[in-house]
């Protein structure tokens, strides 16, 4: 069931067309990777997901509550962490999370055991009566997460949350990510134009740039898409000019290179290395070592935009 339904939505600044008909669906229980680069559309989206803005055109329901006819009834169901934190710095941990807690209507017992939980999932247990001031960026970070999981979020949007963090904080918050999805069955709407963070946590993405959608889906799907010019890497002893001649005749082979007795063979699927493996025995080759490079997500998008996603 989709928890999430974004349906035809477009926005314009003036002239500007900033979203371009965008539509995608997140399946509850799941991590959802929202991709692409600073200016892409993934803020002004964000924004009209919360009823922050409104859209042109389109349709966004969260829980199955239109954005625009149930506003009230969609934000209840969303814990959002921005990229800019949130937090009173003169408070402590505790402090805060009783704050923001009662402004969620939270009170009593039942505050006191969601500030618990919360700080128990961040991994902020040991740290509670210490100053917000004192806090490392990481620190702040995970705090700002547990604010906004106090009310126990049906959605919870992570807008960059890894941004300038220690290593140990980025741990503690992808091992958050995973507890919330298994212990409260949380979908997370996990945005970043770290593709690697994308690829250990998501199993489905959605690719955004200039507005548009780049690729949509299983990311291994979009990845085998794009896989019909694998390379593989053969270090071996007794490479000749014959043998290069020999294995560009392969079918399925796109372009062999040698340098320093590595070949480095450029496929597409009707390759087949038993072929490449008998022509190198066959011609004296000692292999030593075979690797493919596996396509990454970071591949996918510089090969349809023609640019890295950090540019």
């Amino acid at each position: 069931m989709a928890i999430i339904e974004v349906e035809n939505v477009t926005k314009r600044f003036n002239d500007k067309l900033v979203l371009d008909n965008i539509s995608y669906g997140v399946e509850e229980g799941e991590v959802f990777g929202f991709i692409g680069p600073n200016g892409a559309g993934k803020s002004t989206l964000i924004n009209i997901m919360t009823t922050l803005l409104v859209p042109d055109s389109g349709t966004v329901k969260i829980c199955g509550y239109d954005i625009l006819q149930d506003p009230i009834k969609a934000k209840k169901c969303i814990g959002y962490v921005p990229q800019d934190l949130a937090l009173l710095e003169e408070m402590n941990a505790y402090d805060n999370l009783e704050f923001f807690g009662a402004l969620y209507g939270l009170r009593g017992k039942e505050l006191k055991e969601r500030i618990k939980e919360a700080l128990r999932v961040t991994g902020l247990e040991e740290t509670k009566r210490k100053k917000v001031k004192k806090f490392s960026g990481g620190m702040k970070r995970r705090l700002n997460i547990a604010v906004s999981i106090l009310h126990h979020p049906k959605v919870l949007i992570l807008d960059e949350p890894t941004v300038g963090v220690d290593p140990q904080s980025r741990n503690h918050i992808f091992s958050f990510i995973r507890t919330i999805c298994k212990e409260w069955g949380t979908t997370v709407l996990y945005t970043s134009h770290y593709m690697e963070e994308i690829e250990e946590l998501c199993k489905r993405v959605f690719i955004i740039d200039l507005g548009k959608e780049i690729a949509y889906g299983n990311k291994e799907e979009i990845k085998a898409s794009f896989s019909s010019n694998n390379k593989i890497r053969v270090e071996a002893d007794g490479i000749n000019g014959e043998v290069l001649v020999r294995l560009k005749g392969i079918e399925g082979v796109e372009k062999v290179l040698e340098e320093d007795n590595v070949l480095s063979i450029t496929i597409n699927s009707k390759f087949t290395l038993s072929t490449a493996l008998s022509i190198l025995e066959s011609s004296g080759v000692v292999i030593k070592k075979i690797t493919y490079d596996d396509i990454k997500l970071e591949d996918v998008f510089l090969s349809l935009t023609g640019k890295t996603l950090r540019n």
